[in-house]
């Protein structure tokens, strides 16, 4: 027999994207190794958790190595901050540049990064950074947005407007990764990877990646056509798996509803830890944590020894209930200022929704979650069939008493439809056919309603947009919250995170301004023994601008122990009401023991 001709270069040459379809099966040490080169854009997918076993792995591996990742991922928080610390990290693209818990903060070892131009930043909303990713699934050369038009986000590259046929459009280019990491709940033999809703950013970036997608699983099952409409990212596209329980720590994996159950067991996230990275990562010694926690662990077992099966056994139970607050706050004690502001902020919400019915009411993280949760419940009461809404993925759900983080895994059996950031940004809150009411918080607004949550120039980096800039963009009106302070009301943001265009009002601790012709105005203000005069001349000490007053002035009812009450019956501990900083009690609305930091009260990721 004669030997076959060899082939040609061209022949023996796979098509672009063509891969071997044979899934690799493989350690945490073997699947970064293998399928991760320097120089790689690391897609990192944000679902129920924003870390996993396999960036841990990445860390050690390339630890101390000048590897010029490009590292894209929605929400960096405490953790990422690891990232950067490994050296390994030259630009990031993302939304949240900041910790999540316990509060949502600016994180010190980012701002160091992007002001000494260690690492390369661009900045980015929910929805366009997801929609980038889905221009580069679907292989087109743009995706048209509603978002960002009227920022500062205007100025990146990725981003141009354009006069067609059909008016003026927005469009937004390609983000193509070259591998994307997910922590899945279920995979089968054939690599097909299950993951429950709510999805967050949701399964595009598998799509977009060049090479394809490498997975860590709670564990591997022979089938997955029971559960086949959970199926979120095929065989096709994943190039390794690692079975690695609890591999999402200190993320959580939520199995499902109780009607559409993965074959697995869930864990709540393991704030505790995530509250300990944030420490760490202000400390000098952050690297001896990084060390402890994420270096010498010598694999995922050894880590999960470290932990302990107690704490796991925590996690895993309080997917079912609520772990009990260790401390509530003491109902005799006075309102703080930022109580102040949520209540009004709350009835006032009430109002609105009457006033417009409102179909649903998005609100960000923090205080204004909360305040937006009690407005919308006492709307509820009254009748009004208003949807509470969350960027994580939910729609019309009824948030769980005694947890105040909005992506409570309490929260989502509650939910009528459990869904992604893409159809809850870019759809339910977008869809002109519905009416809705956008609650955020701000690090800085100006006169004109403009919201910067992103950076203060010259001055530090804050976190980013998270959903702000989507949400405040779409929604037929916008309410902000934030204590006042010359430091977060200015006369003009530096960065316009989020343009004020659909600003309504804005509620504080010492009254409320409502837009009028284009200008935020006094309209309400705190009440109070002092005379009018010397209550109005303490709101302008307390504004960077030339505040007008209206009027037809009018003052705010006193808050009652039952308002109070009822915004603590979410946050026991006073995490986002003002009582874990509070030094002194104010003997008014406003009076604080001193101006705090410009911090993003109501946006995250």
């Amino acid at each position: 027999m004669t030997a076959p001709e060899p082939a040609t270069v061209a022949e023996s040459v796979p098509p672009a994207g063509a891969r071997n379809r044979n899934v690799d099966f493989c350690t945490l040490t073997e699947a970064v190794s293998r399928h991760i080169h320097p120089g790689d854009a690391i897609h990192v997918i944000m679902g129920h958790s924003r870390w996993s076993a396999l960036v841990r792995e990445l860390v050690r591996q390339h630890w101390g190595t000048p590897a010029g990742f490009t590292l894209i991922m929605a929400s960096l928080s405490s953790l990422g901050a690891v990232l950067f610390r490994s050296g390994a990290v030259r630009k990031v693209i993302t939304v949240y540049s900041g910790d999540s818990f316990p509060v949502f903060t600016p994180n010190p070892v980012f701002q160091q990064a992007y002001s000494s131009g260690t690492v390369e930043v661009e900045n980015w909303s929910f929805l366009t950074y997801i929609q980038r990713l889905r221009a580069a699934a679907t292989g087109v050369p743009a995706v048209v947005t509603g978002s960002v038009r009227g920022s500062s986000m205007t100025a990146n590259a990725a981003y141009e407007e354009v006069d067609s046929s059909f008016g003026r459009v927005s469009l937004v280019a390609p983000l193509v990764p070259d591998v994307a990491l997910v922590h899945a709940a279920v995979a089968d033999r054939q690599g097909n990877l299950a993951i429950a809703p709510p999805m967050f950013e949701g399964a595009v970036g598998a799509f977009a990646a060049r090479r394809g997608v490498l997975a860590t699983v709670e564990k591997v099952v022979d089938d997955l056509s029971p559960w086949s409409s959970l199926v979120r990212i095929p065989a096709h596209r994943v190039l390794g798996i690692v079975e690695a329980p609890f591999g999402a720590h200190p993320g959580g994996v939520f199995p499902g509803t109780a009607g559409a159950r993965l074959p697995v067991d869930g864990y709540a996230e393991d704030i505790p830890f995530w509250i300990d990275a944030r420490e760490a990562s202000r400390r000098p010694d952050f690297d001896d944590w990084i060390r402890e926690w994420i270096l010498d662990p010598v694999d995922h077992d050894a880590y999960l020894a470290k932990l302990g099966s107690h704490r796991l056994d925590e996690l895993a139970r309080s997917t079912h209930s609520l772990l009990p607050s260790a401390d509530t706050i003491d109902p005799t004690t006075p309102p703080t200022a930022a109580e102040h502001a949520a209540v009004w902020f709350s009835h006032l919400l009430d109002r609105r929704i009457a006033a417009t019915s409102a179909d649903a009411v998005l609100a960000g993280a923090g205080l204004a979650n909360l305040a937006a949760w009690v407005g919308a419940e006492r709307a509820r009461s009254s009748g009004h069939k208003v949807a509470l809404a969350a960027e994580l993925g939910l729609w019309n759900y009824t948030p769980e008493p005694g947890d105040p983080y909005i992506f409570s895994f309490a929260n989502f059996p509650a939910a009528s439809m459990l869904l992604d950031t893409e159809q809850v940004l870019g759809g339910l809150i977008g869809c002109p056919r519905l009416r809705t009411i956008a609650c955020v918080g701000s690090a800085q607004i100006d006169r004109h309603g403009n919201i910067n949550t992103t950076r203060i120039d010259p001055g530090p980096y804050l976190v980013g947009s998270g959903g702000g800039n989507d949400v405040v963009t779409t929604a037929d009106e916008t309410l902000v919250i934030g204590t006042m302070s010359r430091r977060r009301f200015v006369e003009d943001c530096s960065y316009v995170t989020s343009p004020g265009h659909r600003v309504h009002a804005v509620v504080t601790d010492l009254g409320t301004l409502t837009m009028h012709n284009g200008d935020l105005v006094l309209t309400h203000i705190a009440p109070g023994p002092e005379p009018l005069t010397e209550r109005i001349a303490h709101v302008r000490t307390h504004c960077g601008w030339d505040l007008t007053i209206s009027n037809d002035l009018q003052e705010l009812p006193p808050v009652t122990p039952e308002d109070v009450q009822r915004l603590r019956s979410f946050d026991r501990t006073g995490l986002f009401l003002g009582h874990r900083d509070r030094n002194t009690t104010p003997t008014r609305a406003g009076d604080r023991s001193e101006d705090p930091a410009p911090t993003p009260s109501g946006d995250r990721a």
